[in-house]
């Protein structure tokens, strides 16, 4: 590998480092930020603009980036990401802020998608899944480290300070993309799909919005997103330059898709609902919560250096079904977490799942990147990428729910009524008829069934794995063939 390819290769970890650690370090900032700012009421529009926004622009980039360069495409990304990083550090109120993250997350878009779109056009499929490992680790390092520059900020000189430590990193990583990334564009006249764009972003909107909310508003945007997705597909069908190219929507990709939407389903599960365990059922704190996750992303790291050499080998279809099958034998421990389980259980388990997840998604990433030519590159991973946000909202939606639900479930049980969720610890602190005993059952309780869909969604998993067929077996004896082609 020549000083160039190892300069972008930095410059793509530096870049994804800014959008890993972004999450980490607010969650650690926000109880802070919204004290200083009055503003506890509006906590959740803070993580939750800057998803939609990062989901909206998702699929924009990647069909830019294939109109436009991928050089280009990253650097305004990452440069609209820094400009909504100050702006956030200036905000004197919680709408200032809010909107700011907005801001962010438009620029967040690119970095999530073109930096794997990069991978897919520098990199031969066998060194593919160990860059794309390389990128996965540093979601392992903002989760471990992000927490404690986030604490050092606030402690030493102010919150404002976590959105102004992104400004260096991002100079470095541009700087680094410009010097040592070189790809040809045809310079001719391009159509944008301002259509196509507003409607899908409509309906990804609707989605997002509508999901977590639960009941008739559920039902509701659900329809209304529907009927949006159907105009969009009529519009694309008619458009010059789609936004999302109707040939990349192949039987193996839809395939890719769903694998994709569930298992990602699995690993908001476990992101959310594993920490609550140790957290509010086992009784150990944030840091020890922490830690104790930090397994998932060295297993999927692992996964990602050993996958290098078995997806040429072995094709898609194989390592797919192993992939899934290792998280399966992870979820399948989750019904056993108990009030008095060994927190070494719950540590064995993570690791496994990042064994699971990591090598699902790299596999994924690579097989919808080989699938279609650089023209379409980065519209159908920027699409992989969306299903993947649509898959972390309405999982998290529907988990929540049947976690809620199972919650008042239990106490009703007792002969309790009236308990919301919300308010279970506040009745326990107030000389309420419920311990905190019942608390730990009632969330242990409620923990299972969520556990049960986690299972469900693997299982379906490994039936759609073995759908796919092994084309990446097949490239890889082709670039062995063309590499062996007198020049």
């Amino acid at each position: 590998m020549n000083i160039k390819k190892r300069n972008v290769i930095a410059a793509l970890m530096v870049a994804m480092f800014l959008g890993a650690i972004e999450g980490t370090v607010v969650t650690t900032a926000i109880p802070t930020i919204v004290k200083d700012l009055s503003g506890f009421g509006l906590i959740s529009w803070v993580f939750s603009i800057y998803f939609l926004t990062s989901a909206i622009s998702t699929p924009v980039y990647g069909k830019l980036s294939d109109l436009y360069g991928r050089k280009n495409m990253l650097s305004i990304g990452i440069v609209i990401f820094l400009a909504g990083s100050c702006l956030c550090g200036l905000s004197q109120s919680m709408y200032q802020l809010i909107a700011f993250r907005a801001l962010q997350g438009l620029g967040a878009g690119s970095i999530f998608t073109v930096t794997y779109t990069i991978v897919g056009d520098m990199f031969a499929l066998a060194e593919r899944a160990k860059v794309q490992g390389w990128l996965n680790a540093v979601w392992g390092i903002a989760s471990i480290i992000g927490p404690f520059m986030g604490g050092f900020l606030i402690d030493f000189l102010s919150w404002h300070w976590v959105f102004f430590i992104n400004v260096p990193f991002g100079i470095i990583s541009v700087w680094l993309l410009q010097k040592n990334f070189s790809e040809r564009l045809e310079r001719e006249k391009r159509q944008i799909d301002y259509t196509g764009i507003l409607l899908l972003s409509a309906a990804i909107m609707i989605l997002l919005a509508g999901v977590p909310l639960g009941g008739k508003n559920t039902a509701a945007a659900t329809a209304l997103t529907l009927v949006l997705l159907l105009v969009f597909y009529f519009t694309e069908k008619q458009a010059k330059e789609p936004i999302v190219p109707l040939e990349i929507l192949t039987k193996n990709n839809t395939v890719i898709n769903a694998i994709s939407f569930l298992a990602a389903a699995v690993l908001i599960g476990a992101d959310v609902y594993i920490p609550i365990f140790i957290q509010n059922v086992l009784g150990f704190g944030a840091t020890v919560s922490g830690l104790s996750m930090a397994p998932m992303s060295v297993s999927w790291l692992l996964s990602s250096v050993i996958l290098a050499k078995a997806i040429p080998k072995y094709g898609e279809r194989v390592v797919t079904f192993i992939s899934m099958f290792v998280l399966l034998l992870s979820c399948l421990l989750l019904p056993s977490f108990e009030l008095q389980s060994p927190l070494v259980i719950v540590i064995i388990c993570n690791f496994i799942m990042g064994l699971g997840l990591g090598g699902c998604f790299t596999t994924m990433t690579i097989a919808i990147q080989t699938s279609v030519g650089y023209e379409k590159r980065g519209a159908a991973t920027a699409l992989n990428s969306l299903v993947r946000t649509i898959g972390h909202t309405i999982g998290v939606g529907i988990f929540g729910s049947v976690f809620n639900l199972n919650i008042v479930g239990y106490f009703n049980n007792l002969g309790i009524k009236g308990v919301h969720p919300n308010d279970i610890y506040s009745a326990a602190g107030h000389g309420g008829n419920i311990s905190l005993q019942n608390i730990q059952i009632s969330i242990n309780t409620a923990l299972h069934p969520v556990f049960l869909i986690m299972i469900i969604s693997t299982a379906v998993c490994i039936v759609l794995s073995l759908l796919l067929p092994s084309e990446l077996k097949e490239k890889e004896k082709e670039e062995k063939t063309d590499s062996a082609q007198p020049a």
